[in-house]
């Protein structure tokens, strides 16, 4: 069955020189952290964290705009907790083959993959003519053109920058409610 999703690809940058430099239980702790902000942000997101790959993780949006907003708070969120380590990630937007029930398979989950390889630092990279709608708060800054392994020619890239809007809850008041009344 093909879907039209969002695809994040997320990796803490500078985790392997972490760990050669304070060691496997420091990094276990930053590592334990970030999971930790990423299941709350994509909670209160509507993503679903897809898959964990060591020190980031592969999460769908079904909706373009909760994918960017996710992205753009757990590197907020994260910046503040995982510090020295920055979180870089890459978008794609488009169908893709829902495998087994619980993977995906196409084009924009290797593009998403290729552009978080290709990001440096706190760079969140997603193609220019993907883009459907910008979150409040979040802006667009071109990137340039870029060759991605697997891709022919060049693709044209945005830099995500910004904050988008705060989450409402809209269970809040479920906990302070009785029960059957």
């Amino acid at each position: 069955m093909r879907v039209p999703r969002t695809f994040v690809f997320v990796d803490l940058s500078g985790f392997t020189n972490y760990t050669a430099a304070f060691g496997d239980d420091a990094a276990g702790r930053i590592l334990s952290a970030f999971r930790t902000i990423v299941r709350s942000v994509a909670s209160e997101r509507g993503v679903r964290i897809a898959k964990w790959l060591g020190d980031g993780c592969m999460c769908v949006a079904v909706q373009q705009v909760d994918g960017i907003a996710f992205v753009q708070d757990l590197e907020r969120r994260a910046t503040e907790v995982c510090n020295p380590l920055t979180v870089r990630a890459g978008i794609a937007t488009g169908h893709a083959l829902l495998f087994e029930g619980d993977d995906y398979i196409g084009s924009a989950v290797n593009m998403a993959a290729r552009l978080c390889d290709r990001a440096r630092g706190v760079e969140v990279l997603m193609p220019t003519m993907q883009i459907e709608q910008l979150p409040e708060g979040v802006t667009a800054e071109p990137f340039g053109e870029i060759e991605l392994r697997g891709f022919p020619g060049t693709i044209n890239v945005v830099e995500l920058r910004g904050a988008p809007e705060p989450v409402g809850s809209d269970t809040a008041d479920l906990w302070t409610r009785t029960p059957f009344i």
